[in-house]
Protein backbone atom coordinates (compact mmCIF):
# COMPACT_ATOMS: atom_id res chain seq x y z
CA UNK A 1 0.00 0.00 0.00
CA UNK A 2 1.33 3.79 -0.73
CA UNK A 3 0.28 6.86 0.22
CA UNK A 4 1.76 10.42 0.80
CA UNK A 5 2.74 11.18 4.45
CA UNK A 6 3.36 14.55 4.72
CA UNK A 7 -0.13 15.54 3.31
CA UNK A 8 1.03 17.11 0.05
CA UNK A 9 1.17 15.69 -3.66
CA UNK A 10 4.01 17.19 -4.67
CA UNK A 11 6.42 13.77 -4.16
CA UNK A 12 6.31 10.48 -2.82
CA UNK A 13 6.93 10.41 0.69
CA UNK A 14 7.40 6.86 1.11
CA UNK A 15 5.48 3.00 1.49
CA UNK A 16 3.30 1.73 4.76
CA UNK A 17 3.37 -1.40 5.51
CA UNK A 18 0.89 -3.46 7.07
CA UNK A 19 1.02 -5.56 9.15
CA UNK A 20 -1.86 -8.32 9.81
CA UNK A 21 -1.56 -11.07 12.33
CA UNK A 22 -1.31 -11.54 16.02
CA UNK A 23 -2.25 -8.05 17.97
CA UNK A 24 -0.61 -9.17 21.16
CA UNK A 25 -3.69 -9.65 22.40
CA UNK A 26 -4.27 -13.34 23.58
CA UNK A 27 -7.85 -14.89 22.97
CA UNK A 28 -8.68 -17.34 25.46
CA UNK A 29 -11.50 -20.10 25.40
CA UNK A 30 -14.13 -19.89 27.71
CA UNK A 31 -13.31 -22.88 29.49
CA UNK A 32 -9.66 -21.34 30.39
CA UNK A 33 -11.12 -18.45 31.83
CA UNK A 34 -13.22 -20.52 33.76
CA UNK A 35 -10.30 -22.42 35.07
CA UNK A 36 -8.40 -19.44 35.83
CA UNK A 37 -11.53 -17.87 37.53
CA UNK A 38 -12.13 -20.88 39.68
CA UNK A 39 -8.15 -21.03 40.41
CA UNK A 40 -8.11 -17.90 42.22
CA UNK A 41 -10.98 -18.96 44.61
CA UNK A 42 -9.53 -21.78 45.83
CA UNK A 43 -8.59 -20.19 49.45
CA UNK A 44 -4.79 -19.00 50.01
CA UNK A 45 -4.92 -18.47 46.15
CA UNK A 46 -3.57 -14.53 45.17
CA UNK A 47 -4.63 -13.09 42.14
CA UNK A 48 -1.78 -11.63 41.60
CA UNK A 49 0.43 -14.35 41.19
CA UNK A 50 -2.27 -16.11 38.98
CA UNK A 51 -2.23 -13.57 36.53
CA UNK A 52 1.57 -13.05 36.49
CA UNK A 53 1.56 -17.47 35.95
CA UNK A 54 -0.80 -16.76 32.85
CA UNK A 55 0.53 -13.44 32.08
CA UNK A 56 -2.28 -11.18 32.14
CA UNK A 57 -4.02 -8.74 33.88
CA UNK A 58 -5.42 -8.82 37.81
CA UNK A 59 -8.40 -7.66 36.44
CA UNK A 60 -8.84 -9.82 33.88
CA UNK A 61 -8.80 -12.62 36.86
CA UNK A 62 -11.09 -10.82 39.06
CA UNK A 63 -13.71 -10.30 35.96
CA UNK A 64 -13.78 -13.96 35.41
CA UNK A 65 -13.88 -14.85 38.98
CA UNK A 66 -17.21 -12.69 39.24
CA UNK A 67 -18.45 -13.76 35.62
CA UNK A 68 -17.93 -17.46 37.40
CA UNK A 69 -19.75 -16.84 40.40
CA UNK A 70 -22.85 -15.16 38.37
CA UNK A 71 -22.92 -18.23 36.17
CA UNK A 72 -22.04 -16.06 33.00
CA UNK A 73 -18.81 -18.53 32.88
CA UNK A 74 -19.34 -22.57 33.38
CA UNK A 75 -16.31 -24.86 34.32
CA UNK A 76 -15.77 -27.91 32.45
CA UNK A 77 -17.36 -31.22 33.80
CA UNK A 78 -13.57 -32.93 33.68
CA UNK A 79 -12.17 -29.36 35.88
CA UNK A 80 -15.21 -29.15 38.11
CA UNK A 81 -13.96 -30.78 41.25
CA UNK A 82 -16.53 -31.88 43.93
CA UNK A 83 -18.05 -29.80 46.49
CA UNK A 84 -15.49 -28.32 48.81
CA UNK A 85 -16.67 -28.18 53.13
CA UNK A 86 -15.00 -26.24 55.56
CA UNK A 87 -13.88 -27.50 58.43
CA UNK A 88 -16.08 -26.63 61.38
CA UNK A 89 -14.43 -26.95 64.07
CA UNK A 90 -16.86 -26.73 67.65
CA UNK A 91 -15.01 -26.15 70.60
CA UNK A 92 -16.22 -26.41 74.30
CA UNK A 93 -18.23 -23.30 75.70
CA UNK A 94 -16.43 -21.35 77.73
CA UNK A 95 -17.68 -20.78 81.53
CA UNK A 96 -18.64 -17.36 81.85
CA UNK A 97 -16.39 -14.76 82.90
CA UNK A 98 -16.79 -13.83 87.05
CA UNK A 99 -18.51 -10.81 87.57
CA UNK A 100 -15.70 -7.95 87.91
CA UNK A 101 -15.81 -6.57 91.16
CA UNK A 102 -16.08 -2.82 91.19
CA UNK A 103 -16.12 -0.21 93.90
CA UNK A 104 -19.21 0.39 95.14
CA UNK A 105 -20.82 3.77 93.64
CA UNK A 106 -20.39 6.96 95.71
CA UNK A 107 -23.69 6.69 97.40
CA UNK A 108 -23.57 2.83 98.67
CA UNK A 109 -20.01 3.85 100.68
CA UNK A 110 -21.28 4.60 104.13
CA UNK A 111 -19.68 7.67 105.23
CA UNK A 112 -17.42 7.10 108.53
CA UNK A 113 -16.84 9.94 110.91
CA UNK A 114 -13.86 12.05 111.24
CA UNK A 115 -12.73 13.70 114.65
CA UNK A 116 -10.30 17.16 113.90
CA UNK A 117 -9.02 19.06 116.86
CA UNK A 118 -9.14 22.95 115.46
CA UNK A 119 -7.86 25.52 118.41
CA UNK A 120 -9.16 23.58 121.51
CA UNK A 121 -12.47 22.96 119.26
CA UNK A 122 -13.44 19.19 118.50
CA UNK A 123 -14.97 19.27 115.34
CA UNK A 124 -16.73 15.62 113.88
CA UNK A 125 -17.26 15.72 110.40
CA UNK A 126 -18.36 13.42 108.07
CA UNK A 127 -15.77 11.59 105.91
CA UNK A 128 -17.84 12.54 102.48
CA UNK A 129 -17.68 16.56 103.58
CA UNK A 130 -17.17 18.48 100.52
CA UNK A 131 -13.33 20.21 101.40
CA UNK A 132 -14.35 23.49 100.52
CA UNK A 133 -17.34 23.11 103.31
CA UNK A 134 -14.67 21.65 105.30
CA UNK A 135 -12.26 24.89 104.79
CA UNK A 136 -14.82 27.56 105.83
CA UNK A 137 -15.50 25.45 108.69
CA UNK A 138 -12.33 25.25 109.96
CA UNK A 139 -11.45 29.06 109.21
CA UNK A 140 -14.88 29.97 110.84
CA UNK A 141 -13.77 27.73 114.12
CA UNK A 142 -9.93 29.66 114.22
CA UNK A 143 -11.74 33.07 113.93
CA UNK A 144 -13.78 32.55 116.32
CA UNK A 145 -11.72 31.65 119.03
CA UNK A 146 -9.29 34.31 118.65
Amino acid sequence: MGGYLDGSTDGYAGTIEVLEGRSGRRLRSEAERARMGAESLVPGAKVADIARRHGMTRWQVYDWRNKLRAGQLALAAETAEEPMFAALLVEPEAPPAPPRRSRPARSEIRPCRIELEVDGVILRVRSDIDELQLSRTIRAIRSASQ
